[in-house]
């Protein structure tokens, strides 16, 4: 097993991650989405769907 080391970034070296979803069939950058339509994204629940049977 490999010793990992932590990497810590300061503040100013952060970037601003953009995060796209699908939605109605195509892609879009949730940032773009109006207010009611963030607030929907950020309410929902992620799940591991699991086989059947």
């Amino acid at each position: 097993m490999q010793n990992q080391a932590t990497i810590e970034l300061k503040d100013e070296e952060r970037t601003r991650c953009e995060v796209w979803t699908r939605v109605m069939g195509y892609h879009r950058p949730v940032a773009s989405f109006n207010t009611g339509k963030q607030g929907e994204f950020h309410e929902r629940c992620h799940f591991d769907e699991q086989r059947a049977g």
